[in-house]
């Protein structure tokens, strides 16, 4: 697995534990930073996990809208919390992360559903994504 992929599993995490004991997400992180402290063999994965609840802290608002608009009769109250916390975590990626292609942030998340959600979530994290992914500039090519 590779550093980026334990990183997003670490976000995934801190978002998720933070939607279910109804946290704001900025005292979940404080909560993960400092444990990061304590763990300097996962240092690698903690900057980009680090990087990415802070990215959906500072545009949660537009991330959230990108997703209700396109979820098509689905409110994020309504989703499981595992997929709001993996749709974050992609739309930040999709609309926030030039480091990251288009393709790869999609086939993480569609992944990330598939081992860690319901049997219909792969395919609606798919469609959504790739949707926005749509509807947005092309990003330059890496």
């Amino acid at each position: 697995m590779s550093a980026r992929t334990k990183a997003r599993k670490r976000a995934l995490d801190v978002l998720y534990s933070a939607d279910l004991r109804q946290q704001p997400l900025p005292q979940a992180l404080a909560v993960a930073a400092e444990r990061a402290v304590n763990e300097p063999a996962r240092e690698a994965s903690w900057l980009y996990a680090r990087e990415i609840l802070d990215g959906i802290v500072d545009h949660q608002d537009e991330i959230d809208e990108q997703i209700e608009t396109y979820a098509q009769g689905w409110t994020l109250a309504r989703m499981p919390a595992v997929d709001r916390a993996i749709l974050r975590i992609g739309v930040w990626e999709l609309l926030f992360n030039d480091e990251v292609p288009d393709g790869v942030a999609i086939s993480e998340a569609v992944e990330a559903a598939t081992v860690l959600s319901t049997d219909d979530s792969a395919g609606f994290v798919n469609g959504l994504l790739a949707k926005i992914a749509q509807s947005q500039p092309k990003k330059k090519a890496q």
